[in-house]
Protein backbone atom coordinates (compact mmCIF):
# COMPACT_ATOMS: atom_id res chain seq x y z
CA UNK A 1 0.00 0.00 0.00
CA UNK A 2 1.26 3.08 -1.13
CA UNK A 3 1.32 6.64 1.11
CA UNK A 4 0.45 8.62 -2.31
CA UNK A 5 -1.27 7.40 -5.53
CA UNK A 6 0.06 9.84 -8.21
CA UNK A 7 -2.68 9.13 -11.07
CA UNK A 8 -5.53 9.59 -8.38
CA UNK A 9 -4.65 13.21 -7.10
CA UNK A 10 -3.61 14.55 -10.33
CA UNK A 11 -6.43 12.82 -12.11
CA UNK A 12 -7.21 14.81 -15.29
CA UNK A 13 -3.83 16.66 -15.54
CA UNK A 14 -1.08 16.76 -17.48
CA UNK A 15 1.90 14.63 -15.60
CA UNK A 16 5.39 15.25 -16.13
CA UNK A 17 8.31 12.86 -15.00
CA UNK A 18 7.53 11.69 -11.29
CA UNK A 19 9.93 11.16 -8.59
CA UNK A 20 9.58 8.34 -6.44
CA UNK A 21 7.24 8.00 -3.65
CA UNK A 22 10.37 8.17 -1.35
CA UNK A 23 11.72 11.13 -3.01
CA UNK A 24 8.77 12.82 -2.87
CA UNK A 25 7.95 12.53 1.20
CA UNK A 26 11.88 12.80 1.95
CA UNK A 27 11.60 16.53 -0.03
CA UNK A 28 8.65 17.42 1.54
CA UNK A 29 9.76 16.37 5.38
CA UNK A 30 12.95 17.95 4.74
CA UNK A 31 11.10 21.68 4.50
CA UNK A 32 8.95 20.82 7.05
CA UNK A 33 9.94 19.54 9.88
CA UNK A 34 12.17 22.70 10.38
CA UNK A 35 8.87 24.57 10.58
CA UNK A 36 7.05 21.83 12.53
CA UNK A 37 10.19 21.74 15.11
CA UNK A 38 9.73 25.86 15.54
CA UNK A 39 6.32 26.31 15.81
CA UNK A 40 5.97 23.28 18.19
CA UNK A 41 8.89 25.49 20.13
CA UNK A 42 7.64 28.99 19.57
CA UNK A 43 4.00 27.67 21.03
CA UNK A 44 6.55 25.75 24.03
CA UNK A 45 7.47 28.95 24.66
CA UNK A 46 4.48 30.35 25.03
CA UNK A 47 3.20 27.84 27.19
CA UNK A 48 6.24 28.12 29.44
CA UNK A 49 5.17 31.99 29.39
CA UNK A 50 1.96 31.27 30.67
CA UNK A 51 2.86 29.15 33.22
CA UNK A 52 5.43 31.89 34.64
CA UNK A 53 2.98 34.40 34.15
CA UNK A 54 0.64 32.37 35.92
CA UNK A 55 2.49 31.98 39.36
CA UNK A 56 1.54 35.46 40.03
CA UNK A 57 -2.38 34.27 40.15
CA UNK A 58 -5.10 33.79 37.18
CA UNK A 59 -5.73 37.52 37.31
CA UNK A 60 -2.27 37.63 35.83
CA UNK A 61 -3.07 34.87 33.16
CA UNK A 62 -6.37 36.94 32.00
CA UNK A 63 -4.33 39.99 32.00
CA UNK A 64 -1.50 38.53 29.27
CA UNK A 65 -4.36 37.00 27.78
CA UNK A 66 -6.25 40.51 26.89
CA UNK A 67 -3.34 41.45 25.07
CA UNK A 68 -3.19 38.61 22.71
CA UNK A 69 -6.14 40.40 20.02
CA UNK A 70 -5.34 43.47 20.69
CA UNK A 71 -1.32 42.76 19.73
CA UNK A 72 -1.91 40.65 16.50
CA UNK A 73 -4.34 43.14 15.16
CA UNK A 74 -1.06 45.22 15.25
CA UNK A 75 0.76 42.80 13.40
CA UNK A 76 -2.22 42.55 10.53
CA UNK A 77 -0.75 44.18 8.04
CA UNK A 78 2.58 42.84 8.38
CA UNK A 79 1.14 39.42 8.62
CA UNK A 80 -0.48 39.63 5.21
CA UNK A 81 3.13 40.87 3.83
CA UNK A 82 4.77 38.22 5.17
CA UNK A 83 1.92 35.58 3.07
CA UNK A 84 3.09 37.48 -0.05
CA UNK A 85 6.29 37.55 0.63
CA UNK A 86 6.98 34.13 0.87
CA UNK A 87 4.53 33.22 -2.03
CA UNK A 88 6.62 35.44 -4.53
CA UNK A 89 10.29 34.14 -3.51
CA UNK A 90 8.72 30.43 -3.50
CA UNK A 91 7.75 31.67 -6.99
CA UNK A 92 11.03 33.32 -8.17
CA UNK A 93 13.13 30.38 -6.40
CA UNK A 94 11.05 28.37 -8.96
CA UNK A 95 11.79 30.06 -11.83
CA UNK A 96 15.72 30.78 -10.36
CA UNK A 97 15.03 34.69 -10.68
CA UNK A 98 17.19 35.43 -7.73
CA UNK A 99 17.45 39.40 -8.73
CA UNK A 100 13.50 39.79 -8.81
CA UNK A 101 13.05 38.00 -4.89
CA UNK A 102 15.60 40.10 -3.39
CA UNK A 103 14.44 43.53 -4.69
CA UNK A 104 10.72 42.41 -3.52
CA UNK A 105 12.40 41.70 -0.10
CA UNK A 106 14.35 44.74 0.47
CA UNK A 107 10.92 46.72 -0.67
CA UNK A 108 8.99 44.98 2.24
CA UNK A 109 11.58 45.32 4.46
CA UNK A 110 11.44 48.81 3.94
CA UNK A 111 7.64 49.16 4.17
CA UNK A 112 7.50 46.98 7.66
CA UNK A 113 9.82 49.56 9.44
CA UNK A 114 7.85 52.67 8.24
CA UNK A 115 4.70 51.15 9.05
CA UNK A 116 5.56 49.58 12.15
CA UNK A 117 6.76 52.94 13.76
CA UNK A 118 3.25 54.63 13.04
CA UNK A 119 1.08 51.41 13.94
CA UNK A 120 2.69 51.17 17.54
CA UNK A 121 2.97 54.23 18.47
CA UNK A 122 -1.30 54.89 18.23
CA UNK A 123 -1.58 51.24 19.98
CA UNK A 124 0.86 52.53 22.87
CA UNK A 125 -0.66 55.73 22.93
CA UNK A 126 -4.58 54.19 22.85
CA UNK A 127 -3.92 50.96 24.91
CA UNK A 128 -6.07 51.78 28.18
CA UNK A 129 -9.26 52.17 25.67
CA UNK A 130 -8.04 48.86 24.04
CA UNK A 131 -7.81 47.25 26.96
CA UNK A 132 -10.98 48.23 28.15
CA UNK A 133 -13.12 47.38 25.02
CA UNK A 134 -11.68 44.04 25.52
CA UNK A 135 -13.25 43.37 28.52
CA UNK A 136 -10.70 43.73 30.88
CA UNK A 137 -11.78 43.70 34.92
CA UNK A 138 -10.40 46.19 37.81
CA UNK A 139 -7.99 43.43 38.72
CA UNK A 140 -6.72 42.85 35.20
CA UNK A 141 -6.50 46.33 33.47
CA UNK A 142 -3.28 48.32 35.09
CA UNK A 143 -1.04 45.21 34.36
CA UNK A 144 -2.90 44.22 30.39
CA UNK A 145 -2.06 47.94 30.02
CA UNK A 146 1.45 47.76 30.69
CA UNK A 147 2.36 44.64 29.29
CA UNK A 148 0.27 45.82 25.80
CA UNK A 149 2.55 48.91 25.99
CA UNK A 150 6.23 47.36 25.86
CA UNK A 151 5.67 44.18 23.80
CA UNK A 152 3.98 46.37 21.42
CA UNK A 153 6.37 49.21 21.66
CA UNK A 154 9.35 46.59 21.20
CA UNK A 155 7.51 45.16 18.21
CA UNK A 156 9.60 47.16 15.67
CA UNK A 157 12.41 43.90 16.24
CA UNK A 158 9.53 41.47 15.84
CA UNK A 159 8.11 42.27 12.69
CA UNK A 160 11.27 42.39 11.10
CA UNK A 161 12.58 38.96 11.94
CA UNK A 162 8.81 37.70 10.68
CA UNK A 163 9.46 39.04 7.08
CA UNK A 164 13.02 38.45 6.85
CA UNK A 165 11.96 34.34 7.92
CA UNK A 166 8.92 34.42 5.47
CA UNK A 167 11.54 35.05 2.66
CA UNK A 168 13.91 32.44 4.10
CA UNK A 169 10.80 30.24 4.12
CA UNK A 170 9.73 30.68 0.73
CA UNK A 171 13.19 29.92 -0.21
CA UNK A 172 13.10 26.83 1.54
CA UNK A 173 15.49 27.87 3.96
CA UNK A 174 13.16 27.02 6.83
CA UNK A 175 16.54 25.72 8.81
CA UNK A 176 17.18 29.38 9.24
CA UNK A 177 13.92 30.40 10.68
CA UNK A 178 13.87 27.59 13.08
CA UNK A 179 17.16 28.41 14.46
CA UNK A 180 16.46 31.88 14.74
CA UNK A 181 12.83 31.20 16.72
CA UNK A 182 14.61 28.70 18.97
CA UNK A 183 17.04 30.56 20.08
CA UNK A 184 15.13 34.07 20.55
CA UNK A 185 12.42 31.85 22.59
CA UNK A 186 15.04 30.31 24.65
CA UNK A 187 16.15 33.58 25.44
CA UNK A 188 12.62 34.95 26.01
CA UNK A 189 12.19 31.94 28.65
CA UNK A 190 15.47 32.24 30.57
CA UNK A 191 14.52 36.41 30.62
CA UNK A 192 10.76 35.43 32.17
CA UNK A 193 12.74 33.17 34.92
CA UNK A 194 15.04 36.42 35.88
CA UNK A 195 13.01 39.20 35.52
CA UNK A 196 9.12 37.97 36.21
CA UNK A 197 9.76 36.60 39.87
CA UNK A 198 13.61 38.24 40.61
CA UNK A 199 16.14 35.07 40.71
CA UNK A 200 19.99 35.76 40.64
CA UNK A 201 19.62 39.21 41.56
CA UNK A 202 17.45 40.58 39.34
CA UNK A 203 14.43 42.81 40.59
CA UNK A 204 10.97 40.62 40.49
CA UNK A 205 9.12 42.79 37.67
CA UNK A 206 6.11 40.41 37.28
CA UNK A 207 3.88 40.86 34.28
CA UNK A 208 6.17 43.91 33.67
CA UNK A 209 9.36 41.76 33.60
CA UNK A 210 7.34 39.31 31.28
CA UNK A 211 6.89 41.82 28.67
CA UNK A 212 10.26 42.57 29.12
CA UNK A 213 11.42 39.10 28.41
CA UNK A 214 9.26 39.03 25.37
CA UNK A 215 10.99 42.63 23.76
CA UNK A 216 14.35 41.29 24.38
CA UNK A 217 13.48 38.04 23.18
CA UNK A 218 12.47 39.88 19.33
CA UNK A 219 15.51 41.69 19.40
CA UNK A 220 17.79 38.63 19.63
CA UNK A 221 15.66 37.19 16.12
CA UNK A 222 15.70 40.68 14.62
CA UNK A 223 19.70 40.40 14.79
CA UNK A 224 19.89 36.32 13.78
CA UNK A 225 17.08 37.54 11.38
CA UNK A 226 19.38 40.05 9.37
CA UNK A 227 22.75 37.51 9.80
CA UNK A 228 21.17 35.55 7.57
CA UNK A 229 20.39 37.33 4.60
CA UNK A 230 23.77 39.06 4.64
CA UNK A 231 25.47 35.94 2.98
CA UNK A 232 26.30 35.90 -0.23
CA UNK A 233 26.07 32.07 -0.89
CA UNK A 234 22.13 32.22 0.30
CA UNK A 235 19.15 33.03 -2.44
CA UNK A 236 18.09 35.67 0.03
CA UNK A 237 21.13 38.19 -0.39
CA UNK A 238 19.71 42.21 0.54
CA UNK A 239 23.04 43.58 -0.88
CA UNK A 240 23.11 41.17 -4.03
CA UNK A 241 20.75 44.29 -5.55
CA UNK A 242 20.56 47.94 -5.11
CA UNK A 243 17.79 49.55 -4.53
CA UNK A 244 14.66 49.86 -2.88
CA UNK A 245 11.80 49.53 -5.11
CA UNK A 246 10.81 46.19 -6.57
CA UNK A 247 9.94 45.60 -10.79
CA UNK A 248 6.32 46.81 -12.22
CA UNK A 249 4.96 43.15 -12.37
CA UNK A 250 6.57 41.99 -8.47
CA UNK A 251 5.13 44.79 -7.45
CA UNK A 252 1.46 43.85 -9.25
CA UNK A 253 1.70 40.47 -7.60
CA UNK A 254 2.21 41.48 -3.75
CA UNK A 255 -0.42 44.06 -4.47
CA UNK A 256 -2.79 41.24 -5.62
CA UNK A 257 -1.93 38.58 -2.96
CA UNK A 258 -1.44 41.01 -0.20
CA UNK A 259 -4.49 42.61 -0.46
CA UNK A 260 -6.44 39.80 -0.28
CA UNK A 261 -3.85 38.32 2.35
CA UNK A 262 -4.93 41.46 4.15
CA UNK A 263 -8.53 41.17 4.04
CA UNK A 264 -7.84 37.70 5.42
CA UNK A 265 -5.88 38.65 8.43
CA UNK A 266 -8.15 41.93 9.56
CA UNK A 267 -11.13 39.30 8.95
CA UNK A 268 -9.35 36.64 11.28
CA UNK A 269 -8.35 39.89 13.81
CA UNK A 270 -11.91 41.31 14.19
CA UNK A 271 -13.49 37.27 14.22
CA UNK A 272 -11.34 36.36 17.46
CA UNK A 273 -11.30 39.74 18.81
CA UNK A 274 -15.31 39.41 19.27
CA UNK A 275 -14.55 36.46 19.96
CA UNK A 276 -12.00 37.13 23.30
CA UNK A 277 -14.26 40.10 24.23
CA UNK A 278 -17.29 37.15 24.47
CA UNK A 279 -14.95 34.91 26.66
CA UNK A 280 -13.55 38.00 28.99
CA UNK A 281 -16.66 38.72 29.97
CA UNK A 282 -17.67 35.87 31.41
CA UNK A 283 -15.16 36.48 34.12
CA UNK A 284 -11.47 36.37 35.18
CA UNK A 285 -11.32 32.61 35.98
CA UNK A 286 -13.24 31.33 33.23
CA UNK A 287 -10.82 33.57 30.33
CA UNK A 288 -8.30 32.33 32.63
CA UNK A 289 -9.33 29.08 32.02
CA UNK A 290 -9.55 29.82 28.23
CA UNK A 291 -6.37 31.65 28.16
CA UNK A 292 -4.32 28.50 28.91
CA UNK A 293 -7.00 26.27 26.51
CA UNK A 294 -5.57 28.57 23.41
CA UNK A 295 -2.26 27.52 24.95
CA UNK A 296 -2.72 23.95 24.48
CA UNK A 297 -4.63 24.67 21.25
CA UNK A 298 -1.60 26.54 19.69
CA UNK A 299 0.34 23.62 20.85
CA UNK A 300 -1.87 21.16 17.83
CA UNK A 301 -1.92 24.39 15.84
CA UNK A 302 2.32 23.70 15.78
CA UNK A 303 2.07 20.83 13.47
CA UNK A 304 -0.76 22.33 11.04
CA UNK A 305 1.47 25.05 10.98
CA UNK A 306 4.74 23.37 9.90
CA UNK A 307 3.35 21.58 7.15
CA UNK A 308 1.76 24.99 6.08
CA UNK A 309 4.86 26.35 5.41
CA UNK A 310 6.35 23.36 3.51
CA UNK A 311 3.38 23.62 1.14
CA UNK A 312 3.67 27.39 0.83
CA UNK A 313 7.49 26.51 -0.24
CA UNK A 314 6.81 23.43 -2.03
CA UNK A 315 3.88 24.49 -3.82
CA UNK A 316 5.07 27.82 -4.99
CA UNK A 317 8.23 26.51 -6.25
CA UNK A 318 6.36 23.56 -8.06
CA UNK A 319 4.31 26.02 -9.68
CA UNK A 320 7.35 28.51 -10.43
CA UNK A 321 8.72 25.37 -12.44
CA UNK A 322 5.61 24.78 -14.16
CA UNK A 323 4.41 21.52 -12.62
CA UNK A 324 0.92 22.02 -11.19
CA UNK A 325 1.34 18.32 -10.63
CA UNK A 326 3.75 18.29 -8.40
CA UNK A 327 2.26 21.30 -6.51
CA UNK A 328 -1.26 18.83 -5.74
CA UNK A 329 0.89 15.66 -5.08
CA UNK A 330 3.31 17.77 -2.37
CA UNK A 331 0.04 19.46 -0.93
CA UNK A 332 -1.81 16.14 -0.62
CA UNK A 333 1.43 14.34 1.17
CA UNK A 334 1.73 17.84 3.75
CA UNK A 335 -1.99 17.12 4.45
CA UNK A 336 -1.21 13.40 5.17
CA UNK A 337 1.48 13.80 7.05
CA UNK A 338 -0.64 16.51 9.04
CA UNK A 339 -3.53 14.12 10.25
CA UNK A 340 -1.19 11.45 11.68
CA UNK A 341 0.41 13.93 13.68
CA UNK A 342 -3.04 15.20 14.81
CA UNK A 343 -4.09 11.27 15.95
CA UNK A 344 -0.83 11.68 18.26
CA UNK A 345 -1.53 14.86 19.38
CA UNK A 346 -5.59 14.18 20.01
CA UNK A 347 -4.33 11.28 22.02
CA UNK A 348 -2.50 12.72 24.60
CA UNK A 349 -4.90 15.39 24.92
CA UNK A 350 -8.09 13.21 25.63
CA UNK A 351 -6.40 11.45 28.13
CA UNK A 352 -3.67 14.04 29.83
CA UNK A 353 -5.80 16.94 29.29
CA UNK A 354 -6.69 17.21 33.09
CA UNK A 355 -3.14 16.60 34.29
CA UNK A 356 -1.89 19.09 31.32
CA UNK A 357 -4.23 21.75 33.03
CA UNK A 358 -2.56 21.44 36.71
CA UNK A 359 0.56 22.38 35.25
CA UNK A 360 -0.40 25.98 35.07
CA UNK A 361 -2.77 25.86 37.88
CA UNK A 362 -3.95 24.14 40.66
CA UNK A 363 -7.59 26.38 41.05
CA UNK A 364 -10.32 23.16 41.10
CA UNK A 365 -12.58 25.06 38.47
CA UNK A 366 -10.26 26.27 36.88
CA UNK A 367 -9.42 22.46 36.03
CA UNK A 368 -12.75 21.32 36.04
CA UNK A 369 -12.98 23.51 32.71
CA UNK A 370 -9.93 22.40 31.56
CA UNK A 371 -10.94 18.94 31.52
CA UNK A 372 -13.97 19.62 29.16
CA UNK A 373 -12.46 22.32 27.19
CA UNK A 374 -9.49 19.34 26.19
CA UNK A 375 -11.93 16.96 25.43
CA UNK A 376 -13.62 18.88 22.60
CA UNK A 377 -10.06 20.09 21.47
CA UNK A 378 -8.56 16.70 20.96
CA UNK A 379 -11.54 16.55 18.32
CA UNK A 380 -11.54 20.05 17.22
CA UNK A 381 -7.57 19.63 16.33
CA UNK A 382 -8.28 17.22 13.28
CA UNK A 383 -10.29 19.71 11.56
CA UNK A 384 -7.60 22.81 12.68
CA UNK A 385 -4.64 21.04 11.34
CA UNK A 386 -5.86 19.88 7.96
CA UNK A 387 -7.61 23.11 7.36
CA UNK A 388 -4.65 24.96 7.97
CA UNK A 389 -2.12 22.97 5.70
CA UNK A 390 -5.12 23.22 3.01
CA UNK A 391 -4.61 27.11 3.29
CA UNK A 392 -1.12 26.88 2.85
CA UNK A 393 -1.05 25.16 -0.22
CA UNK A 394 -4.12 27.78 -1.53
CA UNK A 395 -1.56 30.81 0.07
CA UNK A 396 1.46 29.39 -1.89
CA UNK A 397 -0.29 29.18 -5.22
CA UNK A 398 -1.72 33.11 -4.67
CA UNK A 399 -5.51 32.03 -3.89
CA UNK A 400 -5.41 34.45 -1.04
CA UNK A 401 -8.46 35.62 -2.44
CA UNK A 402 -10.51 32.70 -1.49
CA UNK A 403 -8.67 32.16 1.80
CA UNK A 404 -9.74 35.82 3.20
CA UNK A 405 -13.59 35.31 1.79
CA UNK A 406 -13.35 32.14 3.79
CA UNK A 407 -12.01 33.56 6.74
CA UNK A 408 -15.27 36.38 6.63
CA UNK A 409 -17.56 33.84 6.74
CA UNK A 410 -15.98 31.77 8.94
CA UNK A 411 -13.87 33.42 12.03
CA UNK A 412 -15.54 36.60 11.53
CA UNK A 413 -19.21 35.62 11.22
CA UNK A 414 -19.47 32.16 12.56
CA UNK A 415 -17.02 31.57 15.47
CA UNK A 416 -18.35 34.68 17.38
CA UNK A 417 -21.59 34.80 16.38
CA UNK A 418 -22.72 31.11 17.38
CA UNK A 419 -20.26 31.60 20.66
CA UNK A 420 -21.93 34.25 22.05
CA UNK A 421 -25.24 32.30 21.40
CA UNK A 422 -24.48 29.24 23.40
CA UNK A 423 -22.20 31.69 25.59
CA UNK A 424 -25.35 33.85 26.43
CA UNK A 425 -29.22 32.90 25.46
CA UNK A 426 -28.56 29.50 25.62
CA UNK A 427 -26.41 29.15 28.97
CA UNK A 428 -23.53 26.87 27.85
CA UNK A 429 -21.12 29.60 29.65
CA UNK A 430 -17.08 28.75 28.27
CA UNK A 431 -17.90 25.54 27.23
CA UNK A 432 -20.39 27.31 24.69
CA UNK A 433 -17.21 29.59 23.38
CA UNK A 434 -14.84 26.27 22.68
CA UNK A 435 -18.24 24.71 20.83
CA UNK A 436 -18.18 28.07 18.69
CA UNK A 437 -14.79 27.55 17.99
CA UNK A 438 -15.26 23.76 16.58
CA UNK A 439 -17.91 25.16 14.58
CA UNK A 440 -15.06 27.96 12.83
CA UNK A 441 -12.49 25.23 12.48
CA UNK A 442 -15.25 22.68 10.79
CA UNK A 443 -16.79 25.26 8.14
CA UNK A 444 -13.05 26.34 7.30
CA UNK A 445 -11.88 22.58 6.72
CA UNK A 446 -14.85 21.58 4.47
CA UNK A 447 -14.77 24.72 2.31
CA UNK A 448 -10.88 24.74 1.91
CA UNK A 449 -10.89 20.77 1.51
CA UNK A 450 -13.01 21.35 -1.63
CA UNK A 451 -11.17 24.24 -3.23
CA UNK A 452 -8.27 21.76 -2.62
CA UNK A 453 -9.52 19.00 -4.47
CA UNK A 454 -11.24 21.33 -7.14
CA UNK A 455 -7.60 22.42 -8.63
CA UNK A 456 -8.33 25.61 -9.92
CA UNK A 457 -5.69 26.82 -7.58
CA UNK A 458 -2.79 25.17 -9.89
CA UNK A 459 -3.41 27.49 -12.81
CA UNK A 460 -3.00 30.84 -10.75
CA UNK A 461 -0.06 33.65 -12.02
CA UNK A 462 2.01 35.09 -9.88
Amino acid sequence: MHFINPEKICRGMQMGEIPSERTIVKTALNIAWPSVLESFFVSLAGMVDTIMVGSLGSYAIAAVGLTVQPKFLCLALFLSMNVAVSAIVARRKGSGDRESANRVVRMLLLFTIILNLLISALIVAFASPIVAMMGSKPDTHEYAVEYLRIVVGGSIFSVISLMLNAAQRGAGNTRIAMTTNIISNAVNVLFNYLLIGGNFGFPALGIRGAAIATVLGTVCACVLSIASVMHKDGFIYLRSVKGWIADRYSIRSLFNVGSSAFVEQICLRIGFLLFSMTVAHLGTTELAAHQIGANMMSMSFAFGDGFSVASVTLIGQSLGKKRPDMAKIYGNVCQKTGLLCACVVSTIYFFFGRGIYSIYTDDPLILDYGSMIMRILSVVLFFQIEQVVFFGCLRGAGDTRFTAMVSLLSVTCIRPGVSWLLCYPLGFGLIGAWLGTACDQIVRFFLSFLRFRKGNWTKLKL
